[in-house]
């Protein structure tokens, strides 16, 4: 086997392989040559070529979403490194492990003219758990840096970055190492819940507990957790579309639920206690009832971090939703309280009004939403882009089977096509991605991949322009807005999706629509993209005037 001849490139993948980091994604360049040739020679790492750093970052999302460890980025020095901040910053605020890998020019050539080079060290300063910056010759201090990076990610989960300075010759070989690094495991975080009789009490003497579930992977609390907590009735579970958690009894809805609220419903639904579990939470309605009425106590449930959302954060449980739960309902009292059966009744009432008014309104992005998320196939995981789109899905309800992803920690719409590749590639499951328009076209060079499953499919609403824009507060038609705001355009994707031999489809109106699908989801012989075209002019209305008749 060749290894890189320059012993601190020996050193990271040594390293890199010691502690299971095997998946590599290298974007081009001459200075990480010495990288690229060790990974990419040895056959235990899993590599990935992609020439757009912020595309390969975001597709480093996606599978670090999925795998559950670090993902590996390589890149040249200069203006490349900066290109991974926008999904460095996603993975900081998601809490999905990632290890950035940047070659670097020798201090000595920084900032005297050479070509290519920047202030690479602590780049990414505000949004990484660790920053190793390496100095050009092996060393012990060099590996102990290494090694703190990985196992931080590992622990922390989170983005760490490794800066390399590699001198010329960057290209030669050798068939023998001249390192051998020393390798420190990470040590696991505590898992023990302590001290928990006060908050025992707190909950038996409560009669209306809210438990607010955000983005959260599937499978993560037991079974027996979900069903004793949908069947006490001092307590109400609302879940994002992005939480994987399901239960009859659960408030999947919530903007539809809480929206038409009057100020006396809203003072009555305030709760004694709030428990909040995952991350990032969609809902700008939920945040904003919270904010007004909040909690007497506010309990945020994760091992590693909690942020005080709603201005009431008063305790921080550092340990699993499990342990939690599993420590507080074998003591917890039933309580008598209406908390849910009331808002089990008021959501069989908003869901009888939600299927008369969809059932009297014209095409739109809101009968699109409702004709393809009960048509998505059983048992597959399904990529939201950011806006409209993940706004749209949490109205409607979706198959238990069916995993549910967002980029919620920056809630950006940039990359959400190339998080979504790479959690297709990760998960080997048939990944369906739903995008707008903007959305899309920003991250159309995710589309630049080798790696793309058969399966994959894209599903493009394109209404012309940043649809979101209309339904927030002072939209005007105007040219400004157009121009602006909206970003207008008559735009298809129809050449993009011949260029990189995507089967497409497009459709203009509903018995279109539902003559599509069949046919786009049933055939898995490459890759699909199925443009839905919807009328910009009047998607906001039907939105806007939808929570008016929920009532």
């Amino acid at each position: 086997m060749s290894y890189p001849k320059i012993p601190l490139a020996q050193s990271i993948i040594a390293l890199c392989k010691a502690k299971g980091l095997l998946d590599i994604i290298i974007s081009p360049g001459s200075r990480n040559a010495p990288l690229t040739i060790g990974f990419a020679s040895s056959k235990e790492f899993n590599c990935y070529s992609i020439a757009d750093e912020r595309c390969a970052a975001f597709m480093a999302v996606g599978m670090a979403q999925q795998l559950g460890r670090p993902v590996a980025l390589v890149c040249t020095s200069g203006s490349a490194l900066l290109n991974y901040y926008p999904a460095v910053a996603e993975a900081f605020y998601s809490q999905l492990p990632m290890v950035i890998i940047s070659a670097d020019r020798p201090t000595s050539k920084i900032d005297i003219g050479d070509g290519q080079t920047i202030r690479q060290r602590d780049v990414f300063a505000n949004h990484i758990l660790y920053n190793a910056n390496l100095t050009e010759e092996a060393s012990a201090e060099n590996d102990r840096m290494i090694n703190e990076a990985i196992n931080t990610a590992i622990i922390q989960k989170g983005p760490v970055h490794i800066n390399a300075p590699f001198e010329e010759p960057l290209y030669e070989v050798t068939e023998n190492l001249s390192v051998e690094p020393k390798v420190t495991q990470p040590k696991p975080l505590e898992n023990v819940l302590s001290d928990v009789q006060p908050f025992i009490q707190q909950w038996n003497k409560a009669t209306k507990k809210l438990i607010l579930i955000g983005t959260n992977d599937p499978e993560t609390i037991a079974p027996e957790i979900i069903n004793q907590l949908a069947n006490e009735e001092s307590v109400v579970v609302m879940k994002e579309v992005t939480s994987n958690m399901h239960h009859p009894n659960f408030i999947g809805n919530i903007d539809t639920i809480i929206t038409p609220f009057t100020d006396t419903d809203f003072a009555d639904f305030q709760p004694d206690i709030l428990v909040t579990i995952g991350g990032m939470v969609v809902s700008k309605r939920v945040k904003a009832f919270l904010r007004k009425y909040p909690p007497q106590e506010h309990w945020h449930v994760d091992t590693l971090r909690a942020y005080d959302t709603f201005g009431c954060l008063s305790q921080h449980f550092k340990v699993t939703p499990n342990t939690f739960f599993g420590t507080l309902l074998p003591e917890s009292k039933s309580v008598a309280s209406d908390y849910l059966p009331k808002i089990v009744a008021l959501k069989a009432l908003r869901a009888e009004k939600h299927e008369a008014y969809a059932s009297r309104i014209p095409y739109s992005d809101f009968t699109v939403f409702q004709t393809l998320l009960p048509n998505l196939p059983q048992n597959s995981q399904l990529q939201i882009s950011n806006s409209s789109a993940i706004r749209y899905a949490q109205l409607f309800e979706i198959d238990p089977s069916i995993e549910v992803f967002c980029n919620r920690g920056t809630s950006g719409i940039d990359g959400s096509t190339s998080t979504a590749i790479g959690a297709a590639i990760a998960s080997n499951k048939e990944t369906i991605l739903i995008t707008g328009d903007i959305s899309f076209l920003y991250d159309s060079n995710a589309l630049w991949n080798a790696y793309i499953p058969k399966d994959f499919k894209i599903i493009l609403i394109n209404n012309g322009g940043g649809g979101i824009f209309r339904i927030l507060p002072g939209h005007q038609e105007t040219p400004v807005f157009n121009t602006y705001f909206e970003t207008e355009h008559q735009y298809t994707a129809e050449h993009l999706a011949a260029m990189y031999r995507f089967r497409y489809t497009a459709v203009k109106e509903q018995s279109e629509l539902e003559k599509a699908l069949p046919v786009f989801f049933s055939d898995k012989t490459q890759p699909a993209l199925l443009e839905i075209h919807t009328p910009t002019e009047i998607n906001d209305k039907i939105l806007l005037d939808y929570f008016k008749n929920l009532t």
